[in-house]
Formats: C-alpha cells, structure tokens, sequence
C-alpha cells in the first residue's frame, strides 16, 4: 500500500505530506481544491509523462515521492536486480521535474522513467477521470481478457511462435527480394568478374611495376655510372685502389715512430676494404644490368591496364580484389537461391502447424476466460443497479486473404497479439439482443462496467493500491451507495484510494481526507487534512446539503457512516 505521499513545489501545492492507510481512503473536496492535483502527482510518481508547468511558479524544481509497501513479486524483484536497485520491504519512488528535465529513483537510486513506470505498473493501478473511455475503444477489449491470469502463459507461448514465425518469414522475403534484385544484376556481376578474373590482380603488383620500370627506364644510366666506379679501381691513369695501398704503407713507416698515427691507419684500412668491396659490387652489379626495351614496353601496358581498371571502378587494387571476391560470393548465392528457398519454405510449413495449435490454444483460452468474465460482470453490474445484464464477450478469428494460418476452413491473419478479434457486447434491458458496447452503453453504464471489471482483476491480480478518480462520474445517488459499498469491499483485498463527489461513496470511507484551497501569505495552496469521526460525518453532510449544512444532513450522514460499517 501506499504509506505516505510527499509533494513539494507542485502546481498549487506548497508541500504537504500524507499518510494513507489500509482500506477504503477517500478524497473529497470542492472543484478545483486540488484533488485532481495529487492525482497527478502521483501519475507522475508512476511514470507518466510530466511537463514543467506543473513547476510552482517562483520555484525551480517540483518534488513528488511515494513510499510504497508490497510484497515484490519476481517480476519486480528483476528489475530491481536489473538496475542495481536496493531492495527493502518497501520502495521509495521519487520524480524531480525541473527547468532542466526530470529526474526518477527508486530507493535513492536513479533510473529512467521507464523502469519507474514499469515498477509503477506493478504496484498501482490508477483509474482516470477519463479512463472508462478505455473501453469505448474495441482494440483495449482483448488486453482486458488477456490480464486474466489463465491467459498469460498461453499468450506467451503463442508469442514465442508468432516471434520464430515472423523471423522465417522476413527471411524469406529478403532472399526473394535477393533473388530478384540479383537477377537483374547477374549479366554484369558475371562480366566484371570475368574482366576482373583475366587481369590477375596483385596486391602488390604495381609496386613491383614501378621498381623494374625503374630499373629498366634507367639502365643506360647506371651502367655509366657503374663503368665510372670501375675504372676508379682498375685505371691506368689513376687507380684508387693503389694510391689507398701506398697511403697505408706510409701509415704503417709512420706509426712505428709515433703512434698516434696508428688510429688512421685502421680508418685507411677500413676504407681502403669497403671502397674495394664496392667497386667489386659494381663490377657484379654492371655484368647484371638488363637492357631490354621489349619489357619495358610490356610493363607500361600493364601499368596502362591497371591504371584504366581501376579508374573505371573507382576502386584500388586491392578494394578491386575484395570486390571480386564479394560479387563471386552473390553469384555463387544466386545459383543456390533456389534450395535456401525451399529450406526456409519447409521450416516455415512445420512452424505453421506449431503457430496454429497455439493460436488454437489462446483462442479457446479467451473464449473460456470470456464466459466466466461475462458471468462475473454480469453479477457485479446487478450490484451496482442494472437489473437485468447481459454481458457478453465475442471472440472472433481475424479472418484475411493474407492470412498465415488456415482454421476451420478460413484463411486466419496473425499478429503480436494473437489471432483474434475480442469484443464487448452489453444490453442492460431485459430482452434486448447484446449489442457493442462501444455503441450503446452510457457514461454511467461504462463507469459501472469498468468498475466491475477493476474488482474482478483487483482480487485475481492481487494489485496493492487501485486509485479512482471520479469512477462515480455519470451515476445517481442509489446506484453511487451501491458502487461505494463495492469498493469497500474491494478495499478488503488492495488498499484504495478515491476522489468522490458522492455522498454514499463518501460515507463507505475507512479513512476520509478532505482537500482544500487556502490563501497563505498572498498566495493560493492546496492543503489535505486527515479527518476525525465527526469531521467525517460533517463533510458527508456537506456533500449532501452544500454548504449549509443542517441538522438533517448530519443525521443523514451518520446514517449512511453507520450503515456502512453495518454492511462491512
């Protein structure tokens, strides 16, 4: 349940602190004191989406927490684990709004407003104002059938199917997509790798080009140059060599004397040895020197080849290269498109007949928990003044031309949510045929369905908190103590909170609060005050008389406290 609610900075509300407790815990007040005000600040604590006006004017951040006490289902408790969330035996949930943007904890810890209204979801269920429109909209009605417990666990083992189902059957629409588009491009895939297979295409290959063009463009060069150096070693005019020899003998004569002389030497010799060693090379080198304009020319075609190749598909050679391999890989995929098909269309056929003996399932699941959600309404709405119900469910296949399933003889259509249509139909005249409820029903036949269907999956579902604002919208006094009596005795399985303007709902109260508008200090605040017995009892009979409150209205309004916890 909700233990205390804490609101700071809120549209109309300064700050103010509430402690709710188990039980039926009522909200009553003029128009616009603020009722609808801590409503949506507890939305807010649950998630739901919240704008910066709702900041108090003058102040730069509105602050809304709930301390809620539950027992954590696995559900829950997942979460929590999920987000490193510290687990108590209660949660603390709290929203910031400021200038700047929101901020969400759970137990002081930050999260996203996601994982705030996921954990909200579980705790709270709060029924809006406007609400009850849920069920003017058929497309909500299989999510009501759908929350019965019974339900759940076939829906998800049909999801998992549809889930396998729709991965095979995007498969095989892009392979045939594939086969397609690869048809068209097949004729020019096979001549670029024909063009690209004939070239023999090297990573490394204009590398090698360039070097023995190189080579080959300056051949007459470096056998000059070459011839050059030879002579140097060999000559008869000057041998270098020789004049080194006699340099060293000289080093040596001198040495012996002084040795500092000694050091050159070695120098001289070491030159004298390496400078040997190069005309040597040079000798060699000359006698390899290759004069072959034939290659050369063969080279600059190739050289020519590869420069056009590559200009042409705007791609390098080694980007040619993977490219090659790539469009070798589609054509080779677009011979076996052909048994990819068939594999895939074979595994489509098994899952098919596994897709429909779960639809099967679910649909009967629906129909079964229809009839005893019917009969359950139909008993609720006798309570709450409708004499004669009938209320009916209608689940339907969804039938289509496209459909993936065929059943009883009907091609049937599969989507996320199974392969139903649910409906509501409801007369609440004796002897008039069930019609659309989204059709016939009025404001107040729709706040007594939605009512009943809360305390139907309010008991099933086990939710700890249910929040009405304004359920009594639409219904006259009579049936207002009737819908007040059924959510007392809702209150024995979840703890309730409810804004009335109602009397009779009023007097069915564990606990009453009353809400109101002050003007402190040149400014309008929205205050809630927790009321004793006989404060309880004047403000039922204010609800009754108005303002004036008489002597008869008191003595009404005890009555009706008193035949309350008479009936509880």
């Amino acid at each position: 349940m909700i233990q205390t609610l804490y609101i700071k900075d809120y549209a109309l509300i300064d700050e103010l602190e509430v402690t709710f407790k188990k039980g039926l815990n009522i909200l009553t007040g003029q128009t616009g004191a603020g009722k609808s005000i801590i409503i949506g600040a507890l939305n807010m604590i649950l998630g739901e989406r919240a704008d910066t006006e709702v900041i108090r004017q003058g102040t730069s951040k509105a602050i809304c927490e709930a301390v809620i006490t539950a027992c954590l289902n696995d559900e829950i408790m997942q979460i929590l684990s999920d987000h490193a969330v510290d687990y108590r035996d209660h949660l603390i949930l709290r929203r910031e709004i400021s200038e700047t943007g929101s901020r969400a904890f759970i137990n002081d810890t930050p999260v996203t407003i996601t994982v705030l209204k996921k954990v909200g979801d579980y705790l709270v269920d709060l029924h809006g104002q406007h609400d009850h429109q849920f069920l003017l909209n058929e497309e909500n009605h299989r999510d009501v059938i759908d929350q019965h417990e019974p339900v759940k666990p076939v829906l998800k083992q049909y999801l998992e199917e549809f889930h396998e189902m729709s991965v095979l059957k995007r498969e095989i629409r892009r392979l045939k997509q594939k086969e397609s588009e690869l048809k068209e491009k097949t004729e020019l895939y096979q001549f670029q790798v024909n063009e690209l297979e004939n070239l023999q295409l090297d990573p490394d290959e204009e590398e090698i080009i360039d070097a023995e063009m190189k080579l080959l463009d300056n051949a007459e060069e470096l056998d000059q140059k070459a011839a050059a150096i030879s002579e140097l070693g060999d000559g008869e005019e000057v041998n270098l060599i020789d004049l080194l020899n006699s340099i060293k003998i000289h080093l040596e004569d001198l040495s012996r004397i002084e040795p500092e002389f000694s050091n050159y030497l070695e120098e001289v010799n070491s030159a004298r040895i390496s400078i040997q060693e190069a005309i040597q090379f040079t000798e060699r080198y000359r006698n390899g020197i290759e004069f072959n304009p034939g290659r050369l020319e063969q080279l600059r075609q190739r050289q020519s080849e590869l420069n056009r190749i590559q200009k042409k598909y705007g791609k390098t050679i080694p980007e040619l290269i993977t490219y090659l391999n790539e469009i070798q890989k589609e054509l080779n995929l677009a011979e076996n498109f052909d048994n990819e098909i068939e594999k895939i269309e074979f595994r489509i056929h098994e899952k098919t007949e596994h897709l429909r003996k779960k639809a099967i399932d679910l649909h009967q699941v629906r129909i079964d928990t229809g009839k005893k959600l019917s009969d359950a309404i139909e008993e609720q709405l006798k309570h709450l003044g409708i004499d004669s119900p009938t209320f009916r469910v209608r689940v339907d296949w969804l039938q289509s031309d496209k459909g993936w399933l065929v059943i009883d003889k009907y091609k049937v259509d599969c989507t996320s949510a199974g392969a139903d249509s649910i409906r509501f139909f409801i007369s609440t005249n004796k002897g008039e045929e069930p019609k659309p409820l989204s059709r016939i029903a009025s404001g107040g036949e729709i706040s007594r369905v939605m009512l009943a269907l809360k305390s139907i999956l309010a008991s099933e579902q086990q939710l700890p908190v249910m929040i009405f604002d304004e359920i009594d919208t639409g219904i006259s006094g009579h049936v207002s103590e009737k819908v007040g009596k059924i959510m007392r005795e809702l209150s024995a399985h979840c703890q309730i909170i409810a804004i009335t303007h109602q009397p009779q709902i009023a007097s069915q109260a564990h606990h009453h609060y009353r809400v109101e508008k002050r003007e402190l200090e040149d400014r309008t605040v929205s205050l809630i005050t927790a009321l004793n017995e006989q404060e309880h009892i004047r403000e039922v009979a204010g609800l009754m008389s108005g303002e004036q409150i008489t002597d008869s209205a008191m003595n009404s309004a005890k009555e009706l406290i008193e035949k309350s916890k008479y009936h509880n």
